[in-house]
């Protein structure tokens, strides 16, 4: 099945920047949507951003003018342009991929984004 491999995840002060990846492998049908969620610590595992095959992006109110999605179809990789940091941004942050007709979906292992006041 298609495995998700993220990066860019790290330490970065308030206001700063990170860019997250995220790598689909094994691909063998054409993925239909990708996104990131996150989780901070004591909360639900939250949607951040997604987009889908035809282009089309949503993001959580709370990143909306911060983050942008995009995607690389001929490396099967979408990023996660995360400007404007805040502390409440840490969390783990997931990448998710629906593929085969949304039949089966995956995920990633998760990277860490913390940021510091």
């Amino acid at each position: 099945q298609v495995q998700l491999v993220e990066s860019g995840g790290g330490l970065v002060q308030a206001g700063g920047s990170l860019r997250l990846s995220c790598a689909a492998s094994r691909v063998i049908f054409s993925i239909d949507a990708m996104g990131w969620y996150r989780q901070g610590p004591g909360k639900q595992r939250e949607l951040v951003a997604q987009i889908t095959s035809g282009g089309t992006t949503n993001y959580a109110d709370s990143v909306k003018g911060r983050f942008t999605i995009s995607r690389d179809n001929a490396k099967n990789t979408v990023y996660l342009q995360m400007n404007s940091l805040k502390p409440e941004d840490s969390a783990v942050y997931y990448c998710h991929a629906l593929y085969a007709g949304s039949s089966y979906d995956a995920w990633g292992q998760g990277t860490q984004v913390t940021v510091s006041s």
